[in-house]
């Protein structure tokens, strides 16, 4: 298996991480506002928690929820977990009420660590929750309500001990469940192996290029599988350095470029369009960022590589079926998402009985994996929801895409988001990027209404630019 960077018994984080500190110790790993951090700081740092938390009674195979701000202690735990062989279970931070106790609920975890900011959320489903036991929070706070759970200081998990964590992780062992949005249901825990994990990094880091003298700049939040993996694993096994901005913000993105000299960064397409649609200037093209991994691109994407001078290239993938496409630097078009990586994966598009259809016909997207655990094995605790989603053995993945008879890929619509009108299924997010390209539009939604004459009609609910009107006429 050449195209991994390190050997299949190598593939798990801790592993990696050794690798690096061996390597470059003293190199910064993760850079934030304040203060960077070793590679060498990270690894010790996170054998301290892994000791901490198996005193406190976490062993290989447990699920540990995390719950924290896009911080270095976030990270720490990640690694921690990992290190125990424990399942990592991140939360979503905006979760709140019954979408929250269900996933704690659904996780089986007895262990949370949860920044203080968030300790009242859990207080209001105090009641609800049935497995939960211990609670470690991460700053200061007032006494709780929590009745029930023993409430501990995040801090005190630290422990200086020699003790030996003895864990040789295969690659089929679950490193994470990650919670996707249910669309027609609760939420559903993507079961990630170590393997997975690894090649979803890997990927990435193929698709920037990414070296070890790049520093990566990205504003995706730790709880989601592009945070964890697309960015800070992706960096370490480049060995290159991470920076863990705050929120994204169109105004700083550039000031915080230049002032990391960050040389490649993840853009999520939204954020490309905010960046974009910013009034031009004279500096636009002095900055530092070389390489952008743009998903999915915007109409605008060669515009924004004149007028940024950056490389940019794309993907298509998701939780459970990891990134198949690669687009590479030499985009075909603005729309493309990519060409299979044939080494690695096989995708063909069908129809709504798993026939393919001929290139150039949308259909929808299934995806199944060349290499053993690259892919999600199902979901955790729900073998009905993984018999459905893996039918005919292989993974449906819910995209509208089409291939051109050159083998280019093009993503069409999520297939619940196509709207049927007059007996023809209409893409929302093609509708979407024809309004969007209107100069007095900054973004816009397409919903389906019902309509009067059966199906559905379309409606554009839009934002405009600042200082611009809309005239609905």
């Amino acid at each position: 298996m050449s195209h991994f960077h390190d050997p299949r018994s190598e593939q798990d984080l801790a592993t990696v991480l050794a690798k690096r500190v061996a390597k470059s110790p003293e190199k910064p790993w993760i850079i934030t506002k304040d203060n960077a951090y070793s590679y060498k700081y990270v690894d010790t740092s996170s054998w301290q928690l892994a000791r901490g938390l198996t005193e406190a009674g976490v062993k290989q195979g447990d699920t540990v929820l995390l719950m924290l701000k896009d911080t270095i202690e976030y990270i720490l735990a990640w690694c921690a977990i990992s290190k125990i062989g424990a399942i990592e279970v991140p939360i979503n931070s905006h979760y709140k009420g019954n979408l929250l106790s269900y996933v704690i609920n659904d996780s089986d975890s007895q262990i949370m660590l949860v920044d203080a900011e968030y300790i009242e959320r859990i207080e209001e489903i105090s009641g609800k929750l049935q497995n939960l036991k211990k609670v470690f929070v991460l700053g200061n706070f007032e006494a709780t309500n929590l009745s029930g759970f023993q409430i501990l200081e995040y801090d005190k998990l630290y422990l200086e001990s020699n003790c030996p964590i003895v864990y040789n992780p295969r690659p089929w062992d679950l490193m994470a469940i990650m919670y996707t949005s249910g669309t027609t249901g609760p939420s559903k825990g993507a079961t990630i192996t170590h393997s997975h994990a690894y090649e979803y990094a890997y990927g990435v880091m193929e698709m920037l290029e990414l070296q070890e003298s790049d520093i990566y700049y990205a504003s995706l939040p730790l709880f989601h599988i592009a945070g964890q993996f697309a960015l800070i694993y992706c960096s370490c096994i480049a060995g290159a350095s991470a920076v863990l901005p705050s929120v994204f913000s169109a105004q700083n993105f550039w000031k915080d470029i230049r002032f990391y000299k960050a040389t490649a960064s993840f853009l999520l397409g939204a954020m490309a369009n905010f960046l974009y649609a910013q009034k031009a200037t004279r500096i636009d093209k002095k900055n530092s960022l070389e390489r952008v991994l743009m998903v999915p691109l915007i109409p605008e994407t060669e515009d924004f590589k004149a007028r940024f001078d950056c490389l940019v290239s794309t993907t298509w993938g998701g939780t459970e079926m990891n990134c198949p496409m690669r687009s590479g630097f030499n985009l075909f078009d603005s729309n493309t998402c990519g060409r299979l990586a044939e080494d690695r994966y096989q995708v063909k598009i069908v129809d709504e009985n798993d026939f393919e259809v001929p290139d150039g016909v949308a259909g929808e997207a299934l995806v199944r994996a060349k290499e053993p655990w690259i892919i999600s094995n199902g979901y955790w605790k729900h073998p009905e929801w993984t018999v459905e989603a893996w039918r005919n053995q292989w993974f449906h993945t819910g995209d509208m895409l089409k291939r051109d008879t050159m083998g280019n890929y093009y993503f069409v619509d999520r297939l619940k988001d196509a709207i049927r009108r007059r007996g023809e299924n209409i893409s929302s997010l093609e509708v979407e990027n024809e309004i969007n390209a209107h100069p007095d539009i900054l973004e816009s939604a397409v919903i389906p209404v019902e309509s009067v004459d059966t199906e559905q009609e379309v409606m554009a609910v839009l934002v405009p630019k600042p200082g611009h009107e809309i005239d609905p006429e």
